[in-house]
């Protein structure tokens, strides 16, 4: 486990690609305790990342700090960017989606529709591309709401899908090009606002972008 930050309430760490967020066998919590050598430690998920997206999460370390950062999440206190590879380029260089999301529980898909209705919520992010190579855009994402898959859904649904999504309609196979890259939070103690970003590894559709000022110790501004 790459830990970021870690005190008596929280826990900053780099989640890999292909685990599950969930306190379940193999889940990031199990991970976490085994890598804390402590296996009744107290791991909490308070976000979640699909199983396929890696970076940046926090876990609560008491009950107490979990509903804090929980109830930051509802309030939409609790801020999280992420860094995304598109197929082609959104028509303009920065913006905001705005949509209806429905989600398939069957397909396991989250579909954009038209009109409200029975479990259907509105969902918002921003977004600004930073860089283009090969027909790809590398954009950063600031999610206004957090529903599921809902930056695969809406990219997917202007024509953009994330490359490596066949789930939602991408042409290149590969890892999915979605990467957690920053969180920013109070923290559950103190009331201190912190931030943690991590860049994603310079691999899969990412590495097309590896000569970028991005990653060449800037990071994203």
């Amino acid at each position: 486990m790459d830990i970021l930050y870690a005190d008596n309430r929280i826990l900053v760490c780099l989640k890999p690609a292909g685990v599950l967020s969930t306190d379940e066998p193999g889940g990031m919590p199990a991970l976490l305790r085994e890598a804390l050598g402590d296996a009744r430690a107290c791991v909490r998920t308070v976000h979640r990342l699909d199983r396929p997206v890696g970076g940046v999460m926090v876990f609560a370390r008491s009950r107490a700090a979990a509903a804090l950062l929980s109830a930051q999440v509802r309030e939409r206190r609790f801020s999280k960017e992420y860094l995304a590879v598109a197929e082609g380029c959104p028509a303009e260089p920065s913006g905001r989606m705005e949509d209806l999301l429905l989600r398939d529980t069957l397909a396991g898909r989250t579909l954009v529709v038209s009109a409200p209705g029975k479990d259907v919520q509105p969902a918002a992010l921003s977004y600004r591309v930073l860089a283009q190579a090969g027909g790809l855009s590398l954009v950063l994402v600031s999610l206004e709401t957090g529903r599921t898959h809902q930056i695969r859904a809406q990219f997917a649904a202007r024509g953009l899908p994330l490359a490596g999504d066949r789930k939602y309609g991408a042409a290149r196979e590969g890892p999915l090009a979605l990467w957690s890259y920053r969180l920013a939070f109070d923290h559950p103690q103190t009331g201190e606002r912190l931030t943690f970003s991590h860049l994603p590894p310079e691999e899969g559709f990412f590495a097309a972008f590896s000569g970028t000022c991005i990653f060449a110790g800037s990071g994203v501004q």
